[in-house]
């Protein structure tokens, strides 16, 4: 078929292969080029008209379109969202399954990890080549001793000074640091500082309720003397952890203690037609089993938003998404910005148009069930269930916020292509088209093209993908973790003004 209509209600259609003009499509003939992924008008548009796809809006005629016209940018224009919200009159809670399980590390305060990782998380730039360094020392032969231990990962960032000492963007570096510093994937964490700078250590230690262990330590450049003894001591520290580390092993574990982090980039316009449905009927089975799925990027449900707090558990947990979006459409235009600024030049070309369009793909990777909550940046995700996380789509800085909140997992679909990965939590990859899958085959786990081109199932590829996280969470490796990707992709959001 050369086409695909998603809906009955839509203007547009999407064409499943490159189209040349003369092509006919329901009645009428294309009248240009039509790039695979892009919309076909399916009827004549005035200027002003909706234009509407997944029985939603995604823009406005910009021009007059003809039926068989290409649409995109060049015709269709942007307007800020404009809902009419309902509460909690979308639920669908799915049935509990039978209890699955996974071979986690069960840790003293009972939270489970999918790794086990010694880190080193800095508090400022200051001393992020300190913390490299000490983790340079502990090389694949220096750990061989040690097979239980995953690796020493240094987690540094441009940022923990020239900043306000309260407000937004201290309060969200402060989240994180926390929230690396207790993940279940790590089981010892050397914290790294350099002793001036506005983020100090000593104030999150007391602020959380952090105490010093033989698993948890904290050290200053300025108060050891210097770098060289910063990384000599580092060493000491982090090598007296690995022996404890090595004795964490593997137990059967519910797939309740599973908490995914769903992402996209690099989308196409088959990401809201595979790749996405897909990973939310996963989802779905991965919340049956009690387990929980966070999705983020706000910005990247903006026009979307109606459909989640339709699936809002209450009103309460519906207004706290709208308030997300009310901060974003501010936050932009105080930065003389649009909403619109995202898609990317790559989604434009992969046949995304519009964000609204964009959204309303991304959204799918929630799934069907009820949104049980809505969190800051960050903020330890505590709810069951489908819920949300603030973040900018700009994806290492929002799985820097999942991992943070407690993800264990990552499970990011792409349609371009993305060379993603992360630590300590590990990153499973999506395809969304069999063309860029087996372009890029040594970096994608799954290929939902196969949706596409091979008949498969939603269901079926959604439960192929929710198996996928039950193995690497018991220590399966993905694409990305194998070819050693994380080491770089820790990105904490920078909020306000640098000073």
């Amino acid at each position: 078929m050369d086409f695909l209509r998603l809906d009955p209600t839509d203007t547009v259609v999407t064409a499943t292969r490159a189209l040349q003009a003369g092509v006919p499509i329901e009645g009428f003939k294309t009248r240009a080029l039509i790039p695979s992924g892009h919309k076909i008008a399916a009827c004549d548009m005035a200027v002003g008209d909706v234009v509407r796809k997944y029985a939603q809006v995604i823009g406005y005629a910009a021009t007059p379109i003809l039926a068989g016209d290409h649409v995109h940018t060049h015709n269709v224009e942007f307007r800020a969202t404009d809902a009419a919200y309902e509460f909690a009159t979308n639920l669908r809670p799915v049935p509990a399954g039978t209890t699955d399980t996974f071979m986690g590390y069960r840790r003293e305060n009972g939270s489970v990890g999918t790794r086990n990782y010694i880190a080193i998380v800095t508090s400022v730039n200051c001393s992020a080549t300190a913390a490299r360094m000490i983790a340079a020392h502990f090389t694949p032969d220096v750990l061989s001793d040690y097979p239980n231990v995953d690796g020493v990962v240094a987690f540094v960032h441009g940022t923990g000074c020239g900043m306000a000492d309260s407000g937004d963007g201290f309060e969200a570096l402060q989240r994180v640091m926390w929230g690396y510093a207790r993940h279940p994937n790590h089981a010892g964490v050397l914290m790294v500082g350099l002793g001036c700078e506005m983020n100090q250590i000593d104030w999150l230690l007391d602020a959380w309720g952090l105490k010093q262990g033989p698993l948890f330590q904290t050290m200053n450049i300025q108060s050891v003397a210097g770098l060289r003894r910063t990384v000599e001591k580092g060493i000491e520290k982090v090598a007296a952890m690995l022996p404890l580390a090595n004795e964490c092993t593997r137990e059967p574990c519910p797939a309740s203690e599973l908490k995914v982090a769903l992402q996209c980039g690099g989308s196409d316009a088959w990401s809201g037609i595979t790749a996405n449905p897909a990973l939310g009927y996963a989802t779905d089975l991965l919340v049956a089993q009690g387990g929980t799925g966070v999705l983020a990027e706000t910005p990247e449900i903006y026009g979307a938003e109606h459909l989640l707090t339709a699936r809002a558990k209450d009103q309460a947990t519906g207004e706290r998404l709208i308030d997300l979006i009310r901060w974003w459409e501010d936050y932009t235009a105080r930065n003389k910005g649009s909403m619109d600024n995202n898609p990317s030049p790559g989604n434009k070309a992969g046949g995304l148009t519009t964000i609204l369009e964009k959204s309303l793909g991304a959204a799918a990777k929630g799934g069907t069930t009820p949104l049980t909550g809505v969190y800051k940046y960050a903020e330890i995700v505590r709810a069951r269930g489908f819920t949300f996380m603030d973040s900018p789509g700009y994806d290492p800085a929002s799985v820097t916020g999942q991992i943070a909140g407690g993800c264990n997992l990552v499970c990011f679909t792409t349609g371009r292509g993305s060379a993603f990965g992360s630590k300590p939590s590990p990153t499973i990859k999506v395809a969304t088209n069999t063309e860029m899958y087996n372009r890029m085959t040594e970096d994608m786990d799954v290929n939902a093209g196969a949706m596409m081109t091979d008949g498969v199932t939603l269901e079926e590829k959604g439960r192929e993908i929710y198996e996928l996280f039950l193995r690497v969470a018991s220590g399966e490796m993905s694409k990305s973790e194998a070819q050693g990707l994380g080491d770089y992709e820790f990105v904490p959001w920078q909020i306000g003004a640098v000073m």
